[in-house]
This record gives structure tokens, sequence and C-alpha cells, in this order.
């Protein structure tokens, strides 16, 4: 629970006592002084006021609307990583054992058919076994669901796998690609020799109508514009050849990119449509709006969205999952 400050709270920060200080030491008249005193704390105050106005409207945000009969929903969600070697402290084996109930209550609310994740890994400084806390908490919890997009860690990279309905889908392959000079060696490094970051590919038919489609997760580089540049730059490559060939493709994740970004525009030339997510994505691990979606949806071939996109932002419970919010979006397969 947040604790607004009050108005002694404020004058006692040195940053106040420093405005009146100066103030006093030039000369100022007592009224003027006052003035720039009523500034400060005024801004303080709308400061709180957003604050809580927002903290209540999380509080009571609505939950997804019912999908449309026969539609698939498909979702994002960063998750961000565990540190193995941590015991406690945010992001820490014992922070996890905190944010994984309202993580599985989250999931469970989204009610999606297919769920594309990013840092969904357990990353242990050192070296790993392969350990994946999040995506076994979340399959155990949730026995309906299947994981496409993984494997052994030799052979396929955990971070990013997708988990699917097994009673309306069932995945037919999977790739990976690397946002590398070497995109088909796993765990290369990022063009300009920073993390790895890659895309995982997974191939579904929907059992309901025998529709294939292919999805394309993302996770770019947040700090390297030139990363992320050349990292859209390989998915439209790669995605080419699936739309050339009248594939239906959806490319989602997080892109570090706002809407109307030159990323989004790169790919618009090669054909997909992206939906404009209506909210933040992104809160910082607080429930703050800074600014818009950086996780996106987008579409090529024979998919239809039925409604616009929606951004949960409910909190379930008493922390959050992640410092992401989902964003999902429900579509019809076929022409």
């Amino acid at each position: 629970m947040c604790k607004w400050p009050n108005v002694s709270d404020v004058t006692a920060l040195p940053g106040v006592q420093r405005a009146a200080g100066a103030l006093s030491a030039q000369g100022q008249s007592g009224r003027e002084m006052r003035r720039v005193l009523i500034y400060i704390l005024g801004g303080f105050a709308a400061l709180a006021l957003g604050l809580a106005v927002n903290h209540l409207r999380l509080a009571t945000a609505a939950g997804p609307p019912p999908k449309a009969a026969e539609s698939l929903r498909i979702a994002s969600y960063n998750v961000h990583y565990i540190v193995m070697n941590w015991e406690t402290g945010r992001w820490s084996v014992g922070d996890f054992e905190r944010r994984k109930g309202p993580m599985d209550a989250t999931f469970k609310a989204l009610d999606t058919d297919l769920i594309a994740f990013q840092e969904m890994e357990s990353f242990r400084w050192g070296g790993g076994d392969g350990a994946n806390l999040a995506r076994d908490w979340l399959l155990a919890e949730n026995p309906s669901y299947g994981a496409a997009a993984v494997g052994p860690v030799e052979e396929y990279p955990s971070t990013q796998p997708i988990f699917y309905r097994k009673d309306r889908l069932e995945p037919v392959e999977q790739t990976f690609f690397f946002f590398s000079e070497t995109p088909d060696v796993i765990y290369s490094r990022t063009f300009n020799g920073s993390f790895p970051a890659f895309a995982s590919v997974v191939q579904f038919r929907d059992l309901t109508t025998g529709a294939l489609f292919r999805v394309i997760n993302i996770h770019t580089d947040y700090a390297s514009r030139e990363n992320r540049r050349r990292s859209i730059d390989l998915v439209a490559e790669r995605a080419a050849p699936w739309i050339a060939a009248g594939e239906t493709v959806f490319l989602v994740g997080d892109f570090n990119a706002l809407w109307g970004s030159r990323l989004q525009k790169r790919l618009e030339r090669e054909g997909f449509s992206f939906l404009r997510a209506p909210k933040a994505t992104f809160h910082f691990d607080r429930g703050l709006h800074l600014f818009a979606a950086i996780d996106h949806i987008a579409f090529f071939g024979a998919a239809r969205p039925v409604a616009s996109p929606m951004v949960f932002q409910k909190k379930l419970g008493a922390a959050w999952p992640t410092d992401h919010y989902p964003l999902l979006a429900d579509f019809m397969l076929g022409e």
C-alpha cells in the first residue's frame, strides 16, 4: 500500500529547504517565498493525487471481455527474468514466491488460447541447469495448456516459450533465430556484442478450423537503438518468405518501441498490420504509466481482429507479477 506524504514530510525535504534558504539569502520577500513553496507543495500534492487515482483505477480495472465464438485470443506478456543466484531481493527466487500467485491469477484471467512470453527464464550466473520456475509453475497450475518453443537448453533457448490451449491448437514445427551476425547459432551475441536476443517461432494448426498460422515472438534490445533496428530488419527478412507464400503470420512481443516508430513502419512495409495498444504495457513494477505501450501485436494474412486489443492492468494479489502488463487481442482465422 502506498503512503502519501503530508505537508510536514514535504517541507522537511532537503530540496524544499534549499529553495526556501536560497530565496531568503537573496533578500526575497516573505510573500515570494511562500508563493514558491506553494508551487512546490502543489506539485507534490498533484503527484500524490495522480498516484492515488491511478492506484484506485487499477484496483477496480475490468477484466478481459468474453471471447467471441470461434475467435482465437492471442496475448503477449513479459514476465521478467528470475536470478537463481539470488535468494532474496527483487527478481530473486524468494521474490518469485511472492509473485507467482498473482502471476497465475493473471494468466487465468486472460482466458487466452495462445500467449507468447518474454524473459521467462530462470537465469543463473556461471551456467544453468535448464530450470524455468515461471514456466513450470504456470504449466503445473494450468494443465489444459502446453508449451511450444521449448526444448533442451542446448538445442532451443528457453526464454520465450509460447503457451497454447491443447484442446484448440497443435504445434506443427518450431524454430528460432538470434538477432546476430550469425542468427542460426544458438545464444550468439547481439550485433554490438551485448546479451543475446532472439525470436522464437512456432507454426500452429487450429484444431477447430484446420487453419495453419505462424507466431513470431520477439524481444529486442532495450538499450541499443541500432540493435533494435538491425533486429527488426532481420525479422522482416525472415518473415518475407512466409508472407510471400501467403501464410498467416502473427508477430508479437516486447519491441521496446512506441507506436509509430521506425521499427513499426519497417514491418508495415513488409506487409504487417499493427493493432494499437490503448494503454501502457510497462509500469516499472509500480503501476506507473510514464509512456505508451512498448509491447505490440501485428498480423499478416487470413486473420481479422474482432475487437480492439486490451492491456490487462488489474492487480490480482499483493504483488505485481512482473513489470509489464499482458497485451491481448481476439482474431478470427480464415478469409
